[in-house]
């Protein structure tokens, strides 16, 4: 091929002045591969073009009548757009391209006024899995391979947008979670760079989606445990079970509590073996293992139950204020905490008020305006966490309204006791009265003396007035 650019370039030169031009192109196997070629004049004469391939002959070429040509093996696959070629734009698209279109690809441009040449190296990458889908714990290799390998060049990796330590072109690893997700070779020749990807798939557990992953709920709400594997995979001796501390590698299939529900109680061969927890309580924190038999291999997956509540208490001395602490049982990821007073108006409405960050929020006194429903939001690096709710009621009466509703209270005591106390008095008088009356009904006599005598003494005040 060098000889040919060579000879093409020594005739063009002494014919009209002739250009050669190295550019190197990278593209992913079954991807599209535009192959650059460029043409200056200001003839309006259509040039004639020839894409060739070393190894394969002819690709395409247009000639100066304008029939087009496709070599045997290009028909489907190669194309120039025409609506490129007022600007001189001659650059060639491959469809689908494979490892063996790697290689060296010339362009040639004979117009009025001299040939132009290009000379393109097309770079194919490819990123292999082997096996395609392997089972959890197997071995897994990852291959990336370049074609030409003349420009191999240098090699790295990523792993879910991640640098993946190594530089080698074949990476061998054990099957896991750990190594999951989307493979990137990135291969560098002469400052440039270029990348293809494949996907590694684990067959195994499923849910939880890595180890130890960590689910948050909050106290009194519901929670499922995942216990997932692939489909098409049914584990014999499957297990969800509460780990005790220290007992992370012993293999100790015990049930789980009866408030736990099976997700799938069926008799019938299952993939999922998740159970559901209705009403979380506080003590439910811990390590649960998943866990199952595969082809002779015993698979497992831990996680973590981290649960979180609201404390509240009263300072001793501020007994009308509240002091609301945010507990998590397990707080190595929480970042942040954000309280938020949410308010339902009478049509159901829901409303945040205000929003106040840290583990602790202190209300200086409950009253209408932060009574109700308090929530604490926690953050991790990635975001939102989970979030637990408290309601604040006021049973110590309203702030605002103490005073003149203690002052209100206190003259209607004071009322009621003087209205109590005229009513003992005068039911002392009247049994008083009685009890004389009674002692004077046994002597009829002296009641006739008694009612002379003062019939007598009224008279006798009568006739003194008068006189």
């Amino acid at each position: 091929m060098l000889s040919e650019c060579f000879i093409f370039g020594v005739i063009t030169f002494l014919i009209a002045g002739a250009q050669c031009q190295d550019t190197e192109v990278f593209a992913e196997a079954g991807s599209q591969a535009v192959l650059p070629c460029k043409y200056s004049s200001k003839s309006r004469v259509a040039p004639a073009i020839l894409w060739n391939n070393g190894n394969k002959g002819t690709v395409w070429r247009k000639d100066k009548n304008g029939l087009q040509y496709w070599g045997s093996s290009w028909t489907h696959r190669a194309r120039c757009p025409h609506s490129q070629f007022e600007r001189g734009d001659f650059s060639l698209q491959l469809n689908d391209v494979t490892e063996q279109d790697g290689g060296i690809y010339l362009c040639r441009v004979v117009g009025d006024h001299g040939v132009t040449e290009s000379r393109i190296v097309l770079i194919i990458i490819k990123v292999s899995v082997s096996p395609v889908v392997p089972m959890s714990g197997s071995d897994v290799s990852i291959s990336c391979k370049v074609t030409p390998e003349s420009h191999r060049g240098t090699v790295r990796w990523m792993l879910n947008n991640r640098p993946f330590g190594t530089a080698k072109s074949v990476v061998n690893e054990k099957a896991s979670a750990r190594v999951t997700g989307n493979w990137t070779c990135v291969v560098g020749y002469k400052g440039k760079e270029g990348r293809a990807s494949a996907t590694l798939t684990v067959k195994g557990i499923i849910q939880p989606s890595k180890d130890y992953a960590k689910l948050y709920a909050a106290v009194g709400s519901a929670i499922t445990l995942p216990c997932v594997f692939s489909p098409g995979l049914f584990p014999a001796k499957p297990a969800l079970e509460k780990l005790k501390p220290g007992s992370l590698f012993l293999h100790t299939p015990d049930r789980l509590p009866a408030s736990f529900i099976a997700s799938s109680p069926s008799s019938q061969p299952t993939s999922d073996h998740s159970a559901t927890l209705n009403e979380v309580e506080f003590e439910d924190q811990g390590t649960y293992r998943c866990s199952g038999v595969v082809k002779g291999q015993w698979l497992t997956r831990n996680m973590q139950l981290v649960v979180a509540k609201i404390d509240s208490s009263t300072p001793s001395k501020k007994r009308d204020s509240v002091t609301l602490t945010c507990q998590l049982t397990d707080t190595s990821e929480v970042v942040d905490y954000e309280w938020v007073h949410v308010v339902h108006d009478i049509n159901g409405t829901q409303s945040v008020e205000s929003i106040q960050k840290g583990k602790t929020l202190s209300l200086g006194k409950v009253s209408e305006e932060n009574q109700g429903e308090w929530t604490c939001r926690f953050y991790g690096q990635q975001g939102l966490l989970g979030n637990v709710t408290h309601h604040v009621h006021m049973m110590g009466g309203l702030s605002g309204k103490k005073s003149s509703s203690v002052s209100n209270n206190t003259t209607a005591v004071v009322g009621l006791s003087i209205l109590l106390l005229v009513l003992l008095l005068v039911l002392v008088k009247m049994y008083l009265n009685h009890q004389r009356r009674k002692r004077i009904l046994q002597y009829p006599a002296l009641e006739t003396i008694v009612h002379t005598t003062s019939n007598e003494r009224e008279e006798r005040e009568r006739n003194r007035e008068k006189k």
